[in-house]
């Protein structure tokens, strides 16, 4: 299959998924061959649904659900959801806007495989669902401070654990770090900066004199 026949199929269902919906899309586009839509927040129980029960889209299948964050932005986060249409063979990404204190709307009542995923993206990026039924973390232990996923979040964490043998518990201590941790320029070590090794002059001073002989 061509790619033109797999793109002009999703470039229909963009613009009839966005006549459809009207301003609840803020705007869609075609990316490496999947189509991606995104969504106004407050809208997206709507979107969902729509997706769902309509003959042309048929989106019954819930895929996942991430987080993405971007420190800089008043919404910082993008919540990214995937569904699937088995009776089209098709996939869309739908992607809404949220900050730290506003909630997003759950999708549970209409994707009951939303739940863990939405538990996730609460746990590792703080992103807040209502009506969800059990939000709580997933992943992180009892009491963790933090969301691990965010860009601001110390890649130390701030407490590290072990089993005492005396206490015959789990316990929680400060961070201690044998080592510093390294820095890595990340450059080719074909293309990279030049670091001069030692003995290096040495070694070419010695080079020009067997030359010189």
């Amino acid at each position: 299959m061509s790619e033109a026949e797999i793109l002009n199929p999703l470039s229909e269902l963009g613009d009839y998924i966005a006549s459809a919906l009207g301003e609840s899309v803020e705007h869609w586009n075609l990316s490496y061959g999947e189509l991606n839509v995104s969504v106004k927040p407050e809208d997206i129980v709507e979107v969902a649904r729509f997706l769902r029960d309509d003959d042309r889209t048929g989106f019954v299948s819930f895929v996942d659900l991430c987080g993405v964050d971007y420190p800089g932005r008043d919404q910082r986060f993008d919540v990214v959801y995937h569904l699937l249409s088995p009776r089209h063979n098709t996939r869309i990404r739908l992607r809404i806007g949220a900050d730290e204190v506003t909630p997003v709307a759950s999708l549970t009542g209409i994707y009951p495989g939303a739940e863990w995923f939405e538990r996730e993206a609460y746990d590792m990026y703080g992103i807040l669902f209502t009506g969800h039924p059990d939000l709580r973390r997933i992943l992180t232990d009892y009491g963790f401070d933090g969301h691990p996923l965010r860009k601001d979040f110390p890649l130390t964490g701030h407490v590290e654990t072990r089993y005492d043998d005396e206490l015959k518990r789990v316990v929680y201590e400060p961070v201690e770090l044998r080592q510093e941790f390294r820095n890595f320029d990340f450059l080719s070590p074909w293309e990279g900066a030049h670091y001069d090794l030692p003995n290096e002059d040495v070694g070419s001073d010695k080079a020009s004199d067997r030359g010189s002989n």
